[in-house]
C-alpha cells in the first residue's frame, strides 16, 4: 500500500512540473522608444531593488519591441527601476505581474527620470 501512495504522490508531482514548465513564464514587453540595459523590481511602495533582469537576455539589453523573460519574481505588485546605456534611470510604479503572462512598460509609464 505505501508503494502504491508513494507512485500516486509522484504521479501528482510529475503532472504539477509538467503544468508549470508548460508556461511561457513572465515576461516584460519594452514599448518604451529607447533599448533598456536595466531593469530591476521591488515590491511596491519599497526601495527594495531586486537583480537586473536584463542579463536574462543574450544580449544583456532589450530593445524596443522586444520581450525579457523576468525570473525569480511571484505574481504581484511591483515598482522597477528602468535604466538606459547613456545612464538615464526611471521609476515605473505599482505594475501588475500576473503568472505566465506579459506586461509592458512604455515611455508614457516612466516617472522620476534622472541622468
Amino acid at each position: 500500500m505505501r508503494w502504491f501512495l508513494a507512485l500516486i504522490a509522484l504521479l501528482t508531482f510529475a503532472g504539477e512540473t509538467a503544468a508549470q514548465s508548460k508556461g511561457k513564464g513572465i515576461r516584460l514587453w519594452n514599448l518604451t522608444t529607447e533599448t533598456i540595459s536595466g531593469f530591476q523590481l521591488s515590491p511596491a511602495g519599497k526601495t527594495e531593488w531586486g537583480p537586473n533582469q536584463c542579463l536574462n537576455d543574450k544580449d544583456k539589453e532589450v530593445d524596443h519591441d522586444e520581450r525579457l523573460r523576468i525570473t525569480g519574481v511571484e505574481p504581484g505588485r511591483y515598482d522597477a527601476k528602468v535604466s538606459y546605456p547613456n545612464a538615464r534611470q526611471c521609476v515605473v510604479r505599482d505594475i501588475e505581474i500576473k503568472a505566465d503572462a506579459v506586461f509592458s512598460i512604455a515611455d508614457k509609464d516612466l516617472k522620476d527620470c534622472t541622468k
